[in-house]
């Protein structure tokens, strides 16, 4: 007799690779593991990445990127698509306009530097992102230098979370998640729809091995929505996931090492 089996929730990466499985699509698709989700990709980039930085990145053609989208989206379907690198703007405007549609919950994660501060996005694009990216986000989750880039706004001290937020909702997302990770004192985030405000806190670890904590917080968020949470439930849970990440981060090689994705396994 046939085995039929239920169809986990699907979700769907659009970002670049790393080379070093530590941040990028290698890390988005363990996240979804972890959460039970079935995750699929599309790849915007290569990198040549390790614990010590980027020695290289190159951009597929737009042509590829809108190929392997319908080709995923087309045929299996999907529940919620996480979006990372994107490099160009005509990339950011060629998956702004594949999100647009698609009719499931976008998370955006709006990566511009690497964890070792390598551009990962062209300053050409960044007014797409604006434009056209984020107004197409069930939720945003920019860091501290994202913020910044994206909107102006410098954020030096926790009562600067909120302006920031603000900042970003006069782009059209439904929700703002502002990582304060880069804050002294307690990891607090603040999520906030303009007029919920939720204020996310975990202590801080002192472990230096934190690469891939944006993509993998991005797709436990993108997994949680997938299996059908609202999106306050989904980044608390994505919140306390990316903290145990982050405290049972490694060395690997002789840089800053990952986050354990597989931590909860291992605990």
């Amino acid at each position: 007799m046939p085995i039929s089996a239920p169809v986990p929730p699907r979700v769907l990466t659009v970002a670049g690779s790393d080379s070093g499985g530590g941040a990028g699509i290698p890390a988005d698709l363990k996240t979804m593991l972890a959460f039970g989700a079935h995750g699929m990709s599309v790849l915007t980039a290569v990198t040549a990445q390790n614990s010590r930085g980027v020695q290289g990145a190159w951009e597929l053609p737009v042509e590829a990127v809108r190929a392997q989208y319908r080709s995923v989206v087309d045929d299996i379907g999907v529940q919620a698509v996480k979006t990372g690198m994107l490099s160009s703007a005509a990339l950011v405007d060629t998956v702004a306009e594949l999100l647009a549609g698609t009719g499931v919950p976008v998370v955006v994660d709006p990566v511009g530097v690497s964890k070792h501060g390598d551009p990962l996005l062209a300053a050409s694009a960044l007014d797409g992102v604006r434009k056209r990216l984020l107004p197409a986000a069930t939720v945003a989750t920019p860091n501290l230098d994202e913020v910044a880039q994206l909107t102006g706004v410098r954020v030096v001290e926790e009562a600067d979370l909120r302006r920031a937020a603000h900042a970003v909702l006069e782009f059209g997302p439904r929700w703002a998640l502002i990582k304060g990770g880069h804050l002294p004192g307690d990891a607090v985030d603040l999520l906030t729809d303009g007029t919920e405000e939720h204020w996310l806190r975990a202590p801080r670890h002192d472990n230096r091995h934190t690469h891939g904590t944006g993509c993998t917080y991005a797709s436990a968020i993108a997994a949680g929505l997938a299996g059908g949470q609202d999106v306050v439930r989904a980044v608390t849970a994505a919140k306390e996931y990316v903290t145990g990440a982050i405290a049972h981060g490694f060395a690997l090689g002789s840089g800053i090492g990952p986050v354990d994705h597989a931590w909860r396994f291992r605990a």
